[in-house]
């Protein structure tokens, strides 16, 4: 890699350009992330930045938290018995039950995915 540099003043400036690429909107899990990422790994948040990869690393942690919360959602409906016919009989245990259910799948892919070591 050849970096040229511009004289300004006394100093020697990198011309440093990002790439030309697409620009991700960052979710909800991407921006937790972030947080995570400034005030524990600065490390990381660091080297991400510099080599222009926050925005693309952020937009995959959404992705795949939400892919994940999905997928435990719906193994927990089907572990639970919470399906149509409760939903028919008795909405407010339903809404109830799938409150919960979504809230623990959401905190298991906080541990492991946003606050967690992985990825």
């Amino acid at each position: 890699m050849n970096i040229s540099y511009t004289r300004i003043g006394d100093y020697l400036l990198p011309d440093l350009k990002l790439e030309d690429k697409e620009r991700f909107n960052i979710g909800k899990y991407g921006l937790l992330k972030l947080e995570y990422l400034k005030k524990n790994k600065r490390g990381l948040y660091t080297e991400l930045l510099m080599k222009d990869k926050l925005n693309e690393y952020l937009h995959d942690i959404n992705i795949i938290a939400n892919s994940k919360i999905n997928n435990l959602i719906l193994l927990l409906t089907e572990k639970e018995n919470i399906d149509e016919n409760l939903k028919q009989n008795d909405q407010i245990l339903w809404i109830g039950k799938m409150n919960n259910i979504k809230n623990i799948a959401e905190e298991i892919v906080l541990n492991e995915l946003i606050y967690g070591e992985s990825l």
